[in-house]
């Protein structure tokens, strides 16, 4: 059986009240539509076995947002392996991104579903800055654990 691993990264700003905020997307196409919690994510995707974890990750943020990886110092925030059986590494990195500057991959279904009719929406309907208390209920379960990981890696830097 094969592991499907995933990798990403997920961008993190400090506030002026010594908090951290987050950049994460809210997932496209027609499933995630009228979701709100627990339907955004860290920009991330898909690798095989011929591509390292890290470079996934970059490519991926690049595919998903159409901007490039802010330049900083990869926090290694480890992998959990989800529900599903997927495993996920994530990196966190220190920048400042606009979200009206994002330009989203797309990817094609077929939708409505058995129609035959394929449709092609965007890999992330819309970016956003959050606090970690605010983005928690909003990302997917799986991927939680990052923002713990990333509090606790930018709290032992300061």
């Amino acid at each position: 059986m094969t592991v499907r691993r995933s990798a990403g990264l997920l961008v993190f700003r400090r506030t002026d009240d010594g908090g951290v905020e987050v950049l994460i997307g809210h997932m496209g196409g027609p499933f995630w539509a009228r979701r709100e919690q627990a339907a955004w994510s860290v920009p991330k995707g898909e690798y095989g076995p011929e591509e390292a974890p890290r470079a996934a990750a970059r490519r991926e943020f690049l595919e998903e947002l159409g901007v490039p990886v802010p330049e900083g110092e990869w926090l290694d925030l480890g992998e959990v392996r989800q529900a599903g059986g997927k495993t996920v590494t994530v990196w966190a990195v220190e920048g400042d991104l606009d979200p009206a500057a994002v330009v989203p991959g797309t990817f094609t279904m077929e939708w409505p579903p058995r129609s035959g009719v394929l449709a092609e929406f965007p890999e992330l309907d819309r970016v956003g800055w959050f606090a970690v208390d605010a983005a928690a209920p909003l990302l997917v379960a799986g991927q939680r654990v990052f923002l713990d990981r990333l509090v606790t890696r930018v709290r032992g830097r300061a």
